[in-house]
Formats: C-alpha cells, sequence, structure tokens
C-alpha cells in the first residue's frame, strides 16, 4: 500500500503536462496578439484609440501565459522532484502556491478593470465593476493573511 501511495504522486505529472501546454499555447496567444497590435500601430500610425486597450490586454494574456507556467514548474516541484529554478518562481507548498494564484487573480481583475475604465461607457456600471473587484480582492488578500497566521 505504501509503494501505491508514494508512486501515486506521478499522477500530478497529468497537471503539469496540461498546464505546460496551455502555458506554451498561452503564449503563442501572446504572440499572435503581437503581432496584430503592432499591424495595427503601423497601419493607424499610431492614431487608433484601441491600440492602449490591446496593449493592456497583450500585458493580460503573457501575464496568463506566464502563471500557468509557473503554476507547472510549481506542481512539477512539489509532486514529483526539485528543479534548477531561482527560487522565486517556485511554489515550495501548496499554501505558497494558492498565495501566487490569490496575487494572479488580483492582478488580471485590475486589468479586466482597467480595460473597463478604458471603454468607459457607463459610469455606475464602472462603478460596481470596480467595487466587485475590490470586494473580491480584499476578500483573497484577507484569506491568504489568515491563512499565513494560522501557519504561524
Amino acid at each position: 500500500m505504501r509503494k501505491l501511495i508514494e508512486s501515486s504522486r506521478y499522477m500530478a505529472l497529468i497537471g503539469v503536462v496540461a498546464l505546460l501546454f496551455a502555458a506554451f499555447m498561452a503564449f503563442v496567444w501572446g504572440g499572435l496578439k503581437t503581432f496584430k497590435i503592432l499591424q495595427k500601430i503601423v497601419v493607424s500610425y499610431g492614431q487608433d484609440p484601441q491600440i492602449i486597450s490591446g496593449l493592456v490586454q497583450l500585458l493580460d494574456a503573457f501575464l496568463i501565459a506566464a502563471a500557468l507556467y509557473l503554476f507547472a514548474v510549481s506542481l512539477y516541484e512539489l509532486f514529483i522532484d526539485k528543479l534548477n529554478l531561482p527560487d522565486w518562481m517556485l511554489a515550495h507548498n501548496l499554501y505558497e502556491l494558492k498565495t501566487k494564484l490569490s496575487s494572479v487573480i488580483i492582478l488580471v481583475m485590475g486589468v479586466n478593470f482597467l480595460e473597463n475604465v478604458m471603454a468607459w461607457r457607463d459610469a455606475q456600471a464602472t462603478l460596481q465593476f470596480g467595487l466587485a473587484i475590490a470586494i473580491v480582492s480584499a476578500a483573497l488578500i484577507g484569506l491568504s493573511y489568515a491563512t499565513q497566521k494560522g501557519k504561524d
């Protein structure tokens, strides 16, 4: 039974491979977005008002791609074996992984809010959207803080 349980850790490879593939595809997606936005800049001589929004969306795409990669390598290190990567890239326990996920979620929500502000159609809807993001962000930060306090 012990051997079976010890060997079952390799099931995490399914998640690692899936996350690596998703990260690769997200980087490709970001590359395609880069090409499109550069094309828009050249064609419009930098005058298209959607350029700024496109650049923000580009940041979002690469942020998600990088997060997927970081989660893949962290899962590998947590369950399979040590990796020769900088320490800041890895989560050394599930708490750190959860904290990194919360941080990425907050950043993505912030980028989405910025896109919403740049579109600026309805002031009340933008305010409500911003408040919703603030509440979710505060909850994630509070949960992270409370979990850290419980560890100490």
